[in-house]
């Protein structure tokens, strides 16, 4: 039976839980969707005890596919969970869950300056400080001294070694507790005591430990199994990017494409003046070094613009239709976060199939992303992985909008999981990645439309 790492990637959208073996192949994946949860208050939070029991049957599933070596947890951001005595005490809050004014009011004066946690205000629950506030103003109890603070990636490595651990990726990830530029916690987080309620800082790639041995029995597993820390889930894209060949040198972009669309520059050591109006950021690589970041909900605005045509595939002849007529989608369909907060998005002009539909949507994912990467002035070779990078509309568009550069598309399928399997084998091998051409049709005037109908 051959030899694997399972990578459990907790997203917003779904959990996975993929095999990857020591040639860079996926095994084997089991995925759910994940359901929020709602109070009688309306608030909102994530099912961890629904995630638990799926992980644990999949695992149980997966061990008849290879001999799993390890697990790497990857979790999106902006959540976090308060344990004591081996349980969690409340339920994990859900980053989309309306934060009440009251509490939105105090906190504003409690956070640091913009330019030292580069950690913009955002929207909703996206700044986990204002979270963990929330929770202890909700539940007294929280507070003790001997409650732990495991951020969402730790969360689930805890809960597979029992070993508590913290990790930079998650704490410098727009949480407002971390200062990326001096590499240590907040004046917010040492004010608050979560300095000393969070557990040691630990590499993403450290082994915390062997898998639970009640774990092990339920599922199969080997009692040897390690747990590592794990991080977040777009460094765990900037890991895996960083074992091709064909990135030369250190300065590159990757933008990881899902329900979030980020793009994260790596490597380049001149600074950046980010925008805190317009959702740019940095966040922090698994050495701990700040990495400008911008982003955007493309995934969910892909869905919203498409609408009943969901599942169709765009062409370029879809495209060339739909670049003729001028049919184009305006920002944003989702308000309070990215390029253009304010919200207002329509489509203008009306398409004929679902095809030419999708087409208007990859094409506008295209156009927000080029924004994005113009915001944090991205320099050097450009790698699209994730959902969209086998989208060959949006894939090619890119490509015509950053014409001075080389662009990739990274069709593995699973850009986090090959860069989470690197956390255990560094010398995982990396499939290529296709360097795109950009469309065979004129798309700058296009282009210049939307940039006027968007404001910009």
């Amino acid at each position: 039976m051959e030899e694997a790492v399972a990578v459990l990637d907790v997203g917003k959208t779904h959990a996975k839980l993929t095999l990857v073996a020591r040639d860079g192949c996926l095994v084997a994946t089991r995925v759910r969707s994940n359901l929020t949860l709602r109070d009688d208050g309306g608030t909102q939070f994530l099912d961890a005890a629904a995630i638990e029991v799926w992980l644990v049957a999949s695992l149980r599933e997966l061990v008849r596919e290879a001999r799993i070596l390890a697990i790497v947890p990857v979790a999106h951001g902006a959540a976090a969970a308060f344990v004591k005595d081996d349980r969690l005490l409340v339920p994990v809050l859900d980053y989309e869950t309306p934060v009440p004014e009251r509490i939105a009011s105090v906190y504003r004066d409690l956070r640091d300056p913009f330019m030292r946690t580069l950690s913009p205000k955002l929207p909703d629950g996206l700044n986990l400080g204002q979270q963990l506030f929330w929770q202890e103003e909700n539940h007294p109890a929280v507070r003790s001294p001997d409650t732990r603070i495991l951020l969402w990636p730790q969360y689930w490595a805890w809960r597979l070694s029992g070993i508590e651990a913290s990790e930079v990726t998650s704490l410098g990830c727009h949480s407002d507790l971390w200062f990326p530029y001096e590499g240590g916690s907040s004046d917010l987080t040492r004010t608050r005591g979560w300095n000393r309620r969070l557990p040691p800082l630990r590499r993403a790639s450290d082994v915390l430990g062997n898998i639970r041995k009640e774990l092990a029995q339920s599922t199969g597993l080997s009692p040897d199994c390690k747990v590592l820390c794990g991080l977040h889930d777009s460094n765990a894209s900037l890991v895996a990017a960083r074992g091709l060949g064909d990135l030369v040198g250190p300065v590159f972009v990757v933008v990881s494409t899902g329900t979030w669309f980020v793009a994260l520059q790596s490597g380049r050591t001149r600074p950046v003046q980010l925008d805190l109006e317009r959702d740019t950021l940095a966040n922090v690589d698994v050495d701990g070094v700040p990495t400008p970041s911008a982003r955007f909900m493309g995934g969910r605005e892909y869905e919203q613009i498409v609408g009943d045509g969901l599942g169709a595939t765009a062409t370029i002849a879809d495209a060339t239709q739909v670049v003729a007529q001028n049919i184009m989608a305006r920002p944003s369909f989702i308000s309070r976060s990215g390029r253009f907060p304010r919200g207002g998005g329509a489509v203008i002009g009306n398409t004929a199939t679902h095809g030419e539909r999708a087409a208007v949507a990859s094409l506008y994912l295209a156009l927000m992303t080029n924004v994005c990467l113009e915001l944090i002035d991205a320099d050097g070779p450009l790698l699209v992985e994730g959902r969209f990078a086998v989208d060959p509309v949006f894939v090619t568009a890119l490509a015509s909008l950053r014409s001075e550069r080389v662009v990739f598309a990274w069709s593995v399928g699973d850009g986090i999981a090959l860069g989470a399997a690197r956390l255990f084998w560094p010398d995982l091998p990396i499939p290529r990645p296709r360097q795109v051409q950009p469309l065979p049709f004129g798309f700058g005037k296009y282009a210049e439309n939307w940039s006027r109908e968007a404001g910009s």
